[in-house]
């Protein structure tokens, strides 16, 4: 049976089906030679008070082929105090010709120990999706109210034809970001991933803005959706009850929210979810029995579901419900 992934706020092991390896610092002491650089996905960090990025990008494009590069994350990139990540966007695409080869992208890899999510300094990704027209998967990490201007998480809304996975991790998505996902042009893409977070961090997205999601029209190949981690787990499981796109998934994923009893009567009293590989539901404010209840349908079915992290809520004590990442 297929096991479904729980993804958190944490450095992952292997990225776009590699291992990751974080390249040693300039100044480490000798070691084995480093891997051949299409077999690991290389992930860039610069150490507490030392090099600036652009001086840690040298290092790497001096130590490893960049032109056999298949996969790249990019962890701290400042100093000593939190900088906007828009320099590192910029530097990125203009050596874009040193990375032909490129097609995973991890944008902020960067722990809550490291820096809060809904801290990270964001900027406008677009150029590094205009500069990568190759580029498969794309991870975004940030976002929220803590950043604000120059430093808050956008994109413009862009045409690529071979971006197949696109990822937004965030405590605080901004509307603009989903709506301009829902505009762009991504007949490629298989597998699509929004953090929603909260309003404190800046997540004001509504179900208007993923209405272009759900008409099944927009993304063609999808078959894997998340909309998660939303303080309106309920509205956009209602949603879904009645949208097209359900009916091309294989996957559907609606974790990390507040869904509630009368979010998963609207899916369940919607249309058939039974021919699903996966439905997604840890972390949710379920009573037992519409727990029972999704386990019985997705067992005759044979879909395979997750109910885990459940959380007791009493409506009645107007208990406030969570997200599991917000800060």
């Amino acid at each position: 049976m297929t096991e479904i992934e729980h993804l958190d706020v944490d450095h992952p092991h292997v990225f776009h089906g590699l291992p990751v390896l974080t390249l040693p610092p300039a100044d480490a002491p000798p070691a084995a030679s480093l891997p051949a650089a299409g077999a690991v996905a290389w992930r860039l960090e610069c150490p507490p008070d030392g090099s600036a990025f652009p001086e840690l990008w040298q290092h790497f494009a001096g130590s490893v082929d960049t032109s056999r590069v298949r996969a790249l994350l990019i962890g701290p990139w400042w100093e000593s105090d939190y900088t906007s990540f828009a320099p590192v966007v910029e530097l990125l695409a203009s050596e874009a010709s040193r990375l032909p080869e490129l097609r995973a992208l991890f944008l902020a890899d960067v722990t809550g120990e490291e820096c809060e999510v809904s801290w990270l300094q964001m900027c406008d990704i677009t150029p590094v999706l205009e500069a990568f027209p190759l580029l498969e998967e794309l991870v975004v990490r940030g976002g929220g109210a803590a950043a604000s201007g120059e430093d808050e998480l956008r994109l413009r809304p862009v045409r690529h034809h071979a971006l197949k996975s696109l990822r937004f991790e965030s405590g605080g998505l901004p509307g603009h970001v989903v709506r301009a996902v829902g505009e762009a042009e991504l007949p490629a893409l298989e597998r699509l991933e929004l953090w929603f977070g909260t309003q404190w961090y800046g997540g004001d997205a509504t179900v208007e803005d993923i209405r272009p999601l759900l008409s099944g029209g927009t993304f063609p190949r999808l078959r894997h959706l998340g909309l998660q981690n939303s303080e309106i787990q309920d509205e956009i499981a209602a949603a879904l009850g009645s949208a097209p796109v359900v009916a091309q998934l294989e996957a559907l994923a609606l974790s990390m929210g507040t869904l509630s009893d009368a979010g998963a009567r609207a899916l369940l009293d919607g249309q058939p979810l039974t021919h699903l590989v996966s439905l997604d539901l840890h972390h949710h404010y379920l009573t037992d029995p519409l727990v029972s209840r999704i386990q019985e349908v997705c067992a005759r079915a044979g879909v395979h579901v997750d109910l885990g992290e459940a959380d007791h809520w009493d409506p009645e004590d107007d208990e406030p419900r969570y997200v599991a990442v917000s800060e």
